[in-house]
């Protein structure tokens, strides 16, 4: 996992409607809160992906913004993001290109670690978090972030 104080590596990835998004349009209007996940429509990333879309008015309210990672193809992100309205950008990275860069491979290169960072608008990491099972971890890591730049925004 890439450490707080680093700089996060800049990628362009399709997203959920097959277009080309980069690190850095990501960025443009604020910090981003980039997740990995290892697949969607399963239990835990369904969970994950709901508890984000449930903050997702906290996270935009204060100039945050929120973008998913996973393997799966943009039609199947477009499928996901469908069936739980997700208001947030999900990107594939079905070469795991950017899930290497990130250094959140599963173990043996097979799968994705559960991994959230909170990048700026210069691409540092300013927090992060690896807990692969422990879902709640990465809400309250969210809930955290957002507490953190409401603090910063006033």
């Amino acid at each position: 996992m890439l450490a707080i104080g680093g700089r996060a590596p800049e990628f362009t990835l399709p997203d959920q409607d097959d277009q080309n998004v980069s690190l850095s349009t990501l960025l443009r209007h604020g910090p981003l809160i980039l997740y990995f996940y290892p697949a969607d429509f399963t239990p835990g990333c369904t969970k994950e992906a709901c508890v984000i879309r449930d903050l997702h008015a906290e996270i935009q309210q204060v100039g945050l913004d929120v973008a998913g990672v996973s393997p799966q193809s943009p039609a199947t992100h477009r499928s996901f993001r469908g069936k739980y309205k997700l208001p947030f950008t999900l990107l594939s990275d079905s070469d795991k290109f950017v899930i290497r860069m990130y250094d959140v491979l599963g173990p043996l290169g097979f799968g994705v670690r559960r991994a959230t960072f909170l990048i700026d608008q210069a691409r540092y990491i300013r927090a992060a978090l690896l807990a692969d099972f422990r879902i709640a971890q990465h809400s309250e890591f969210i809930r955290r972030a957002v507490a953190l730049s409401a603090g910063t925004a006033r």
